[in-house]
């Protein structure tokens, strides 16, 4: 494959441009949040998992084939060592509009500034309430005062819209939706709801806990006065503005109850190197085998991506009582 060749951009087979990757640098965590993984996990053997130096590689192909933005995510992408570093040279790849992270907020107080530092843009932290046992409950292991403190060393730092990211389940945390967006709107914060996805067997049926977007819209709307917005942060979101805080917006993910497929422009990669071409979906590529057979040229990867966006789904299915998906968040890239 030519140089130009390489430089041609992603193009699936519905003609959906691909310009977002998500790459997860870790299955590891150090939470074990109920929507994400089971309580006892088995992680990922070392020698399975991509190094720096291929994630660097694999970020710098999908730059040069027109990429323009990448999230790092995991597990919990701030455990894995050398995390700093490979942010500072993915962000360096020329092309490239903006390096992001997903974090859940537990390493940000030691790190905020290291990653601002690095070239890092943006921040979603998980924060799916603001009751310390809740939390414990949800995240099984998690400290909210570490990840309340974490989120102020983000604005320490400089960040600028950092998004929280809130995973709203019956029974859990959906009476807490009031209160996550008085806190996001008095920190100046984004704030995105999100149905639970039913990825991997977490020992409860899904449909219990199922929250749909239109309900935390309305529940948000008994409080204040919401206005329809066209922004679009590059993701998923649907995006609405909060009358008297201009600098706040409220984002819902609803791969339930709003399907947003005709508009995808992301693939995904986890951290053992398979390219995910949809969340729903267990079709994947094993780049990891191929960057590991072919070191010293990128020609074959490039012709695995262009076969495999031909056959990315037109869209996923999830149906919230079934587990279609074996594997969990967590391997999938968060």
């Amino acid at each position: 494959m030519s140089q130009a060749d390489e430089q041609q951009g992603l193009i699936d087979g519905l003609g959906r441009r691909i310009d977002y990757v998500r790459m997860s640098v870790t299955d590891r965590c150090d939470f074990r949040c109920v929507y994400c993984m089971s309580e006892d996990m088995t992680f990922l053997p070392r020698q399975r998992v991509l190094s720096l130096e291929e994630l660097q590689r694999l970020a710098a192909l999908f730059v040069r084939r027109g990429v323009k933005k990448i999230r790092l995510t995991g597990g919990e992408p701030l455990v894995r060592r050398g995390i700093v570093e490979l942010c500072a040279k993915i962000a360096a790849l020329p092309g490239l509009r903006e390096l992001v992270m997903t974090t859940n907020g537990s390493q940000l107080v030691k790190l905020a500034q290291p990653l601002a530092d690095a070239g890092v843009k943006r921040l979603n932290i998980s924060l799916d309430s603001l009751d310390p046992d809740k939390f414990r409950a949800i995240t099984r292991t998690g400290d909210l005062r570490q990840v309340l403190d974490g989120i102020e060393a983000t604005r320490q730092a400089g960040f600028q819209r950092t998004k929280l990211n809130v995973v709203v389940m019956k029974g859990r945390n959906e009476e807490e939706v009031p209160a996550l967006v008085d806190y996001a709107l008095a920190h100046d914060l984004d704030v995105t709801f999100i149905e639970e996805m039913p990825l991997g067997h977490v020992g409860r049926s899904r449909g219990e806990s199922f929250c749909s977007s239109d309900t935390v819209r309305e529940i948000i709307s008994r409080r204040y006065r919401l206005f329809e917005s066209t922004e679009n942060s590059g993701g998923p979101a649907r995006y609405v503005r909060v009358e008297g805080f201009p600098d706040s917006r409220i984002g819902f993910i609803s791969p339930h109850s709003h399907n947003f497929c005709d508009s995808c422009n992301r693939v995904r990669l986890t951290a053992e190197g398979r390219l995910l071409l949809c969340l729903g979906h267990e079709n994947n590529v094993d780049l990891r085998s191929l960057a590991r057979r072919h070191p010293t040229t990128d020609t074959p990867l490039h012709q695995a991506l262009d076969r495999a966006l031909q056959h990315k789904p037109a869209r996923h299915e999830f149906d919230v009582d079934q587990v279609q998906i074996l594997r969990f968040m967590n391997a999938s890239g968060g």
